[in-house]
């Protein structure tokens, strides 16, 4: 297979073609292969890449935040994006392309298992956004993050998503009782140790203002808390 078709194939994965593929190549190149291979070290690696793909998938995780938590005020976004995107995740979306065959290393990389290591395949993929992005432009870019790293990522578990419903919840209630507080308690918990369900309800003065089941008591009370402002007539 001749490089023009290998990297064809790596296109595929992605699902963009390049117009000009000098922007995936250097993408793909990590900094031992000059620093091995040429001698010295060359400013034609992707690390520059990798800074700017990290700010693009940035930009690609707030808007997705943003459209779907409405209510979540800026410093529990700016919380949740942090959390959510990881290393791990972006070493899975790697895989899925299969990004480290393809990769440029130094000879002493490819002994050591570059090509499987969460570090490079992260970073490496984080300079595949940034070329997708000089090279088509932000909508093949957001399409490619929301197809590859966004699945990935967990919106509806995460605890900083537990959070939301539940502040908004106790911010209602302040307001319209001047102060009281919110509580909440289990009801029950059913199933094997390995695949719990919880039901737990959220109470004011004794009054259940919402109830709701989930696989640990965090998401079960965000569920109460949802029910709850459901039932208020907030629109969530």
């Amino acid at each position: 297979m001749t490089e023009s078709e290998h990297l064809a194939v790596l296109e595929s994965a992605i699902g963009y073609p390049f117009t000009d593929r000098a922007y995936l190549m250097r993408a793909l190149t990590h900094s031992s292969y000059y620093k091995k291979e040429k001698g010295k070290r060359e400013p034609r690696d992707n690390e520059r890449m990798e800074f700017l793909g990290d700010a693009v998938l940035e930009l690609c995780v707030s808007e997705e935040l943003f459209s779907r938590f409405p209510h979540m005020q800026e410093g529990q976004l700016s919380k949740t994006r942090a959390s959510i995107v990881c290393e791990s995740a972006l070493f899975e979306a790697a895989k899925g392309i299969d990004l480290g065959s393809y990769l440029l290393l130094g000879h002493g990389e490819l002994l050591g298992g570059g090509r499987e290591k969460p570090s490079i395949l992260s970073d490496a993929f984080e300079a595949v956004i940034a070329a997708i992005y000089l090279d088509g432009g932000w909508e093949p870019t957001k399409a490619f993050v929301h197809r590859t790293v966004l699945p990935l990522l967990d919106f509806s578990e995460h605890p900083s998503m537990e959070k939301d419903y539940k502040t908004r919840l106790q911010e209602l209630v302040h307001h319209q009782t001047h102060g009281e507080q919110v509580r909440y308690r289990m009801v029950k918990a059913e199933g094997p140790d390995h695949k719990k369900v919880f039901t737990m309800e959220v109470v004011l003065n004794d009054r259940v203002l919402g109830a709701g089941t989930g696989n640990s008591k965090q998401s079960a009370g965000q569920a109460a808390a949802l029910d709850a402002l459901q039932r208020m007539g907030e629109q969530v």
